[in-house]
């Protein structure tokens, strides 16, 4: 059967938020940061890489650990964490990772012959004088780096971080956050030509970035001739788009191109009534031909550190813009799902209790969640063979997948742990207005339970929403979509 492309892209078992998709030779590579599952922090692993094909985002491949974070010789304890990378291929043909260690203040810089090998530390980045950028007081915090070598073979550097910089961390220079800065290197990689330049200051933004002024996550692309800024806003839970004539101009606001919680989609206006549960997101944009992606991170196990990567299709405008991405679960599937097969329920692109949903990246968020649904990684609570899943789904709960193509789709398996009392309502429609199916369940034992049920009236390209209504929890494994009578 003809594989199928789902967000998150990745396996279950991967976590690489911070994703920056780049095309080198035929296959986009993505370059991102590495969470693991339970760690208390973000970014604690070494760098990886994966990559597909370009003419198949569905078959992506493990290339392996690209850079450690004891290979930089300011990090020989590995107590700094790797946060947000890019790379680029500079004018001697070799590829430049650049990199910051969480809070350190100041930028590295790793190259190898190849995308996906091994990166051998290069330097860091510094000043025609000599001295390392971030090494004196006022300078601006290297941070999320961007990096673009241009069609005339200038090199420019992006970074920028638009909240207090944490004095410990960054070694006590007294470093600044003026916004977002761009930075012309040397045909060298490593030298500052010229810079910083400040480009999304915090303050004296035209009325038309209100609401969405620049926080950090730089990402940019030359595409046709218009270079485009990728950030994240001052909301940490949308990326937002500017443009430019000019690598180093003013940039024009130009939208959002996608929010982990759908927030600005049909009429979703504030985050307690987000889709998905929110919390930072960063990634970049690629096109493709004739196709635009936008590539972002989920946040799981309610908290920030154990992102997980996803990537949507844009529309654009008929003036051209680019139009905000609705989070889906089939991604750079490039269509709807089948309406016959089995599905994890991780694959779900919204999620909420019945008092909403909330930002993960508060204080104490598992005590402010213990009542809401999440996802999470199987340690043991469950048999081999089941990887993540929706875990703590309580009365009024719903999860929510988009979309499938429902064509002679006749029942529907669903697998469930837990203990509850109660049923399943399954709908095309949030509002449940819609229902196609219901499963009546006393679950007494918290093993996996498969329930069975016929579907009526569905078909067509549809989602398909999930509700708890009972007592106890439930824990969602997976479900399947049965063609043919229900037996």
């Amino acid at each position: 059967m003809e594989k199928q492309g789902l967000n998150p892209y990745l396996p279950d078992y991967e976590y690489v938020p911070d994703a920056e998709p780049h095309v080198f030779g035929d296959r986009v590579y993505i370059y991102g940061s590495h969470d693991k599952f339970g760690a208390p922090f973000f970014c604690v692993e070494d760098y990886v890489c994966w990559s597909a094909p370009v003419n198949d985002l569905t078959d992506w491949r493990y290339e392996g650990v690209i850079f450690k974070r004891k290979d930089d010789p300011s990090n020989f304890t590995g107590l700094r964490c790797l946060f947000a990378p890019d790379i680029c291929q500079g004018v001697d043909g070799r590829y430049y990772l650049y990199y910051a260690y969480d809070f350190l203040g100041q930028m590295g810089v790793a190259v190898c012959d190849t995308p996906a090998g091994k990166f051998k530390f290069y330097g860091h980045v510094k000043f025609a004088d000599g001295h390392t950028w971030g090494s004196k007081s006022g300078e601006p915090l290297p941070f999320d780096p961007a990096i673009l070598v241009d069609d005339d073979g200038r090199v420019w550097l992006y970074s920028g971080f638009a909240t207090k910089v944490p004095a410990i961390a960054s070694r006590f220079h007294n470093l600044t956050n003026p916004g977002g800065i761009v930075l012309e290197l040397e045909q060298d990689m490593v030298t500052i030509k010229s810079g910083p330049k400040l480009i999304f200051p915090l303050e004296g933004y035209p009325d038309e970035y209100k609401g969405h002024r620049f926080f950090e996550a730089s990402s940019i692309r030359k595409i046709n001739g218009t270079y485009y800024f990728v950030y994240s806003s001052e909301n940490n839970h949308d990326l937002c788009y500017a443009t430019s004539d000019k690598p180093d101009g003013t940039f024009k606001y130009g939208g959002v191109l996608v929010d982990i919680g759908d927030i600005g989609i049909d009429d979703i206006k504030y985050e307690n009534h987000a889709r998905n549960y929110l919390g930072n997101t960063h990634g970049g944009l690629l096109k493709i031909e004739d196709d635009w992606y936008i590539f972002y991170h989920r946040q799981t196990n309610r908290n920030s550190y154990a992102r997980q990567a996803c990537a949507e299709k844009l529309k654009i405008s008929s003036d051209g813009k680019l139009l905000q991405a609705e989070i889906t679960s089939c991604g750079l599937n490039g269509k709807p799902l089948r309406g016959i097969g089995k599905y994890d329920a991780r694959i779900a692109c919204n999620l909420w209790s019945n008092e909403g949903t909330g930002r993960y990246d508060i204080s104490f968020p598992k005590h402010a969640f213990k009542n809401h649904p999440y996802f999470v990684k199987n340690t043991g609570e469950y048999e081999k063979g089941v990887g993540q899943y929706i875990k703590n789904m309580k009365d009024g709960a719903v999860a929510g997948f988009k979309y499938f193509d429902f064509v002679d789709t006749r029942s529907i398996a669903v697998n469930i742990g837990g203990v509850a009392n109660g049923h399943l309502i399954i709908a095309t429609d949030e509002d449940f207005f819609y229902q196609i199916g219901l499963i009546e369940f006393d679950k007494r034992e918290k093993d996996i339970c498969c329930f069975t049920t016929e579907l009526k009236g569905v078909e067509g390209d549809k989602p398909l929403y999930f509700k708890f209504v009972g007592e106890g929890t439930i824990d969602f494994i997976s479900f399947e979509l049965i063609g043919g009578d229900c037996h």
